[in-house]
């Protein structure tokens, strides 16, 4: 386990940064990251995989809610995708080496790598290592994450010495159609802590009297949750979690 450095726990984190559309900050943009680093958060981004192999920051597989342009992120390269508008904004698809140059290890910086298996089953590791050769020589706290335990474990032979963890919630069937019941039981319990080496968990905070929290804490595990979106919904989640994931207000 490689510890979680405390630059994690010392301040809130900007949820793909601190976006605000009408401010013309989509989320993942180079906007939204620059405007947290001058508020001082930490940072938070999702990385998807571009046609060439490239580490692009975005949060969905396909490009329909975020651009005007359709279909999925996977089958364009990253010159395609850097010329692609983001709506509410001036700005492009960035990728992930553009991004860690934004932030030049001034505020810690929370990855979470996109189930790229579609079923958060093995079929991963070509975006760890991405990512992991982006972060080779990169100066400053961040930790790397996934909601699939096979990307963890990816992690931990790409980047063995960064710090990562599991993302993880209750599984509803509704909002992981796509990944079997058999596999959403199991996540739920988070079994796979331990087996990958997480220091730490982003827990969805509808869940946090989830009790096996309470048991990852007592063995060191750092309890972080996700999405908070008013400064009540904060002070309740922090009587769980060590630190929040926010948007949409001044945490």
């Amino acid at each position: 386990m490689v510890p979680l450095p405390r630059a994690f726990l010392d301040r809130p984190i900007a949820h793909r940064g601190l976006h605000r559309a009408r401010d013309g900050r989509p989320e993942n943009s180079r906007a939204a990251v620059a405007a947290a680093i001058a508020g001082g958060y930490g940072i938070e981004i999702d990385l998807q995989l571009s046609a060439d192999g490239v580490a692009m920051v975005f949060h969905d597989a396909a490009l329909d809610r975020l651009t005007d342009a359709t279909g999925p992120l996977a089958a364009r390269t990253a010159a395609d995708l850097a010329a692609i508008p983001l709506r509410h904004g001036s700005e492009t698809i960035p990728t992930f080496a553009e991004i860690l140059a934004c932030v030049a290890g001034r505020v810690p910086l929370l990855v979470e790598i996109k189930d790229q298996d579609g079923a958060l089953g093995p079929g991963v590791g070509a975006l760890e290592a991405a990512a992991a050769a982006d972060l080779a020589g990169y100066a400053g706290p961040v930790a790397l994450m996934s909601f699939n335990p096979h990307a963890v474990a990816a992690l931990a032979r790409a980047a063995p010495g960064l710090p990562r963890g599991l993302v993880t919630c209750a599984f509803p069937a509704a909002e992981w159609p796509d990944v079997p019941a058999p596999v959403r039981d199991r996540l739920r319990a988070i079994p796979d802590a331990g087996p990958t080496g997480a220091s730490f968990v982003s827990h969805d905070a509808r869940d946090l009297d989830n009790p096996r929290l309470a048991e990852l804490a007592a063995q060191g595990v750092a309890i972080l949750c996700w999405t908070i979106r008013s400064a009540e919904a904060e002070a309740a989640a922090r009587r769980v979690a060590a630190n929040v994931t926010f948007e949409g207000y001044a945490a």
